[in-house]
């Protein structure tokens, strides 16, 4: 074949190959894990496709967000082109951001899932893509399929609000096997493609970052981070330190939910543990949460459930390996006895035994290493590649 008809077929199959995303979720100047996912994905989308990516004119109404604000501090954010048009409570904006799609005509339509709040404006979005000509194929990414925290009364309802909000989608995205079994038992039928939860290594990667607070430079750090919520299990966390033969210390750093700072703070007086802990009780922007897992020796997640953590893969992205819970996800994403430690939950004992085999094997550098040579595994170029393959 000549050169000159090789590089037509080149061409021809890059033309092939690119596919035009509409992408619909959260964004910088929104702050958490979703709105950096979001961000992540449109930017790995533009590198070889065509995307439009849809966020919020309002993501949450006050009552609905326990936190001081959901925008991002950051000071050199996650960021990306966008359009802020989509309220979920005013449909009047449902109508616009589908004439919108329709106008634009995408092959694929991608669409968070991860709140119950989210299931009118999906459900109305959903319906009519799926009425849209040319039609264009409707892909979830399903974050969580079900909430961390769930009442009795949403426990009730929530298989149905999943039928009804989730049944028009051409395929799924899960980020754990685990979740593809809460959502097969929904939805039997449905294609659910799993793709690890990718790297969050760009968070904070330039520069650095002063800490506000002083920590001990005699004894190892431990570091917690992210909201802190029941679900997340740091009473636990608590428990085992109290159970520690060594000296260890533990940063909490993240903005306290449900409940605040003041019963971890009665916990630590009465653990005896006012010396061995330090809180940051904030949102950390990117540069703050980037140095705090710089400055730990090891990130513990002590988490109740989980579906999968963005904590995870922030900590890899820096080389830093995790004990985390066998819930959820999570054991998937760290190898037990290679990147990090895997523990049974809500077990203090458990976890005190991990915390101490860490340090007194001098774990650190052998699993820092191993998470650096692992990360591959965590690409975008995974899940975008996954996109593709549902797309066809």
């Amino acid at each position: 074949m000549s050169g000159a008809n090789s590089q037509t077929v080149q061409l021809a199959t890059i033309i092939l190959l690119m596919t035009r995303f509409c992408l619909i979720g959260p964004t910088y100047p929104y702050r958490g894990g979703i709105a950096h996912y979001t961000t992540l994905l449109a930017q790995h989308l533009q590198e070889a496709h065509e995307v439009l990516l849809l966020s919020f004119s309002r993501q949450y109404p006050a009552w609905l967000f326990p936190g001081k604000s959901d925008k991002d501090p950051s000071e050199r954010p996650l960021q990306t082109e966008a359009y802020y048009e989509l309220d979920p409570l005013n449909p009047l904006t449902w109508r616009r951001t589908l004439r919108q799609i329709g106008i634009w005509q995408p092959d694929v339509v991608i669409i968070p899932w991860w709140h119950p709040y989210f299931a009118p404006v999906w459900t109305a979005l959903g319906y009519g893509i799926r009425r849209l000509k040319p039609r264009s194929k409707l892909i979830f990414i399903c974050h969580n399929v079900r909430p961390h925290e769930q009442g009795r009364f949403s426990k009730i309802l929530l298989p149905r609000i999943l039928k009804t909000v989730l049944s028009r989608a051409n395929g799924f995205i899960v980020h754990s096997q685990a979740d593809k079994a809460i959502l097969l038992d929904v939805l039997p039928q449905a294609t659910v493609a799993v793709s690890p939860l990718p790297t969050y290594a760009a968070l904070g990667s330039e520069g650095s970052t002063k800490l506000p607070v002083d920590l001990p430079t005699d004894r190892p750090l431990m570091l917690f981070c992210g909201l802190v919520r029941p679900y997340k299990g740091v009473d636990i966390l608590l428990e085992a330190m109290a159970l520690l033969k060594r000296p260890v210390h533990l940063l909490i750093a993240g903005e306290f939910w449900q409940g605040g700072q003041a019963s971890y703070q009665a916990q630590i007086e009465q653990l005896g543990l006012a010396n061995c802990v330090t809180i940051i009780n904030n949102y950390l922007p990117d540069e703050l949460l980037a140095a705090c897992i710089d400055r730990a020796n090891v990130v513990v997640l002590p988490y109740r459930s989980a579906t999968q953590s963005a904590v995870v893969q922030t900590a890899f992205g820096r080389g830093k390996p995790v004990i985390t819970t066998n819930v959820g996800g999570l054991a998937e994403a760290v190898e037990d006895g290679r990147t990090g430690l895997i523990v049974p939950p809500e077990n203090p004992p458990a976890m005190a035994a991990a915390i101490e085999r860490y340090f007194a094997e001098g774990l650190e550098d052998i699993f820092g290493e191993n998470v650096v040579e692992g990360n591959g595994r965590f690409g975008w170029e995974k899940l975008t590649t996954t996109l593709q393959q549902l797309a066809a």
